[in-house]
């Protein structure tokens, strides 16, 4: 096994008010990374992850990986994604050092309206955006997988879903931390579920959720693959796409076989921005993540939080408010950039980011009340069940790849006949101007509701480059804190100089601006540095760890150094 855990005690000394007070941090299992040379795959699942490595043993490349990675992560983790959702990918060629973009996000369908979710007096009606088949978006997960693997991929597609198939046929032992993340998910959408013949029979035994060490045997959902593997247009135009289609018209939902037919990936370009030696690139709208991700490192600019410390309450402090900064601007600004002009590039200049941290007081945080968007010149939501996996091959090649059903078990729907469970993604948009959603997330008219719209989305697929080579892929699932958790990882290693062992497993900090509290992971920091932070106004909620982060870094000699979060069930593999 690659993961091997270790307790270690972060100790570290900081000067507050005056006075040198030297602290220690409380133990935090820390991730040893796994070291190869040719090839590596990481992601929240250890049978996913083999899933990616055969095929880069069989002469594959780092898409036919991702893409075999991805089809099984959609068969081992079924709340979490999916080939009933969608997301995103970055894609580095390791020959000219381009990166590239993939949307396959899902999207609203074409009888959706602004106003599906609200009653008579404008209110939201509970529910509807999260339970049952009015939550669901077209998914875009098959279409975005045969796009690139057609593009890109070396192996025949039905070698790439061959992984997937097996293991939904031949079923898989439910391990003790996988129970632990499914039943947690199940039973917060335990009504909604049991109400589904077709849930109700492939993951609970007379209502009940499979316990660890059973075998989860999904038969359906591995017909549905091998029919994929035969032609990925069935999804879309087939008997499965029919299948859909007849369901939703029976229970309320609005996909119909148009918007199937009528589903495309779209290739964008990705944003990229500089940060010490590093070229940052992430996903763009309709994405936040990317934008924010650079917008917040741009605010922390050329500030040495080396010299400070880790975890230092002036580093902590400035990257809180950083966060607040930018999450204040997602609310207004961010949506589709097909359908609302989003100011990227204002959001990640450099001059911009000069100009917010100008507003930062380093004493005392700014209430979330006072921080207002801050393009003067303009007018102008998601989950922890999402899954992320990261590929490099032996030409250098790398993919980052996160993807989703939105919450637990989606929309809690399985199509019948196919095993594919369904997305909830419609809460991903402003269901009101300024209603959180699900993750407490507030948007505004650039994230409203709208026919083939694609919902805002947190999901942070990132690449990291060092004179035009590859450093790092890095994402996370986490909904409205998968932005914090890449910022902290890619801060872990470039500015701390962490492994990635480290850096995806020492504690997290999280601020969304609303609702204004810091998260921080209960024991994560000391008594001394609460206090310190307490002090300068800022409201902490202690909680249980979160988040599932993976990276693989590139190391000076080329080796190629992953690691998989603690937190989660996942690992690397590397030959």
């Amino acid at each position: 096994m690659p993961i091997i855990t270790k307790t270690q005690r972060l100790i570290f000394s900081f000067i507050s008010l005056g006075a040198v007070l030297t602290c220690q941090a409380v133990s935090a299992t820390i991730t040893v990374p796994l070291h190869s040379k040719k090839g590596m795959v990481v992601s929240a699942h250890p049978l996913a992850s083999e899933a990616g490595l055969l095929m880069l043993k069989k002469g594959g490349n780092a898409v036919d990986a991702a893409v075999a990675t991805t089809f099984a992560i959609s068969v081992v983790e079924p709340f979490s994604a999916g080939i009933g959702g969608g997301g995103f990918l970055l894609l580095h060629s390791g020959k000219t050092g381009e990166i590239k973009a993939l949307d396959f996000r899902e999207r609203a369908p074409i009888k959706a309206t602004r106003n599906m979710y609200l009653d008579a007096n404008g209110k939201v009606r509970p529910n509807l955006s999260t339970n049952g088949y009015l939550a669901v978006a077209t998914p875009g997960t098959v279409a975005g997988m045969y796009e690139v693997h057609r593009r890109y991929g070396k192996l025949p597609w039905q070698e790439v879903v061959k992984p997937a198939i097996a293991l939904a046929k031949d079923g898989f032992r439910i391990s003790d931390r996988l129970s632990w993340r499914s039943i947690s998910a199940y039973e917060n959408r335990k009504k909604t579920l049991l109400n589904n013949p077709d849930a109700k029979n492939i993951f609970t035994r007379n209502g009940e959720y499979y316990q660890p060490g059973e075998n989860l045997v999904q038969r359906d959902l591995g017909k549905t693959l091998e029919a994929i593997a035969e032609n990925p247009q069935s999804f879309y135009t087939g008997k499965t796409a029919a299948t859909i289609a007849v369901d939703m018209a029976k229970n309320g939902g609005l996909i119909t076989l148009q918007d199937l037919k009528a589903y495309k990936p779209i290739w964008r370009t990705p944003v990229c921005g500089n940060f010490r030696k590093a070229k940052i690139c992430s996903m763009p709208p309709p994405s936040s993540g990317g934008v924010h991700l650079l917008q917040i490192l741009n605010i922390i600019g050329d500030t040495d939080l080396q010299s400070l410390g880790w975890h230092h309450p002036n580093a902590i402090h400035l990257i809180i408010e950083a966060m607040k900064i930018a999450y204040s601007d997602r609310a207004k600004y961010l949506g589709d950039p097909d359908f609302v002009k989003v100011p990227v590039s204002e959001l990640i200049s450099p001059a911009y980011a000069k100009k917010r941290r100008q507003e930062i007081n380093m004493d005392m945080a700014t209430p979330s009340t006072e921080i207002k968007a801050g393009l003067k010149t303009l007018k102008l939501h998601e989950s922890t069940e999402t899954s992320h996996l990261n590929v490099v091959d032996a030409d250098k090649n790398a993919v980052s790849l996160t993807f989703t059903i939105n919450l637990g078990f989606g929309a809690a729907v399985v199509t019948p006949g196919t095993g594919i469970v369904l997305n909830n993604e419609m809460d991903d948009f402003a269901t009101a101007p300024g209603v959180p959603n699900a993750f407490g997330l507030v948007g505004n008219e650039a994230n409203s509701i709208a026919s083939q719209k694609t919902p805002l989305s947190s999901m942070t697929p990132t690449i990291v480059t060092e004179n035009n080579r590859l450093r790092m892929a890095v994402g996370a699932p986490g909904g409205s804190t998968i932005i914090t958790q890449v910022l902290q990882v890619i801060l872990n290693v470039l500015e701390y100089k962490m492994d990635v062992g480290a850096a995806v497993s020492t504690p997290r900090i999280h601020h969304q601006w609303l609702p204004d509290e810091l998260r921080v992971e209960r024991w994560g920091l000391d008594a001394l540095t609460l206090a310190e932070l307490q002090r300068r106004g800022h409201k902490i909620q202690e909680l249980t760890p979160w988040g599932n982060a993976n990276a693989i870094a590139v190391t000076e000699d080329g080796t190629l150094e992953g690691a998989a979060d603690p937190r989660g069930d996942g690992s690397p593999r590397g030959y």
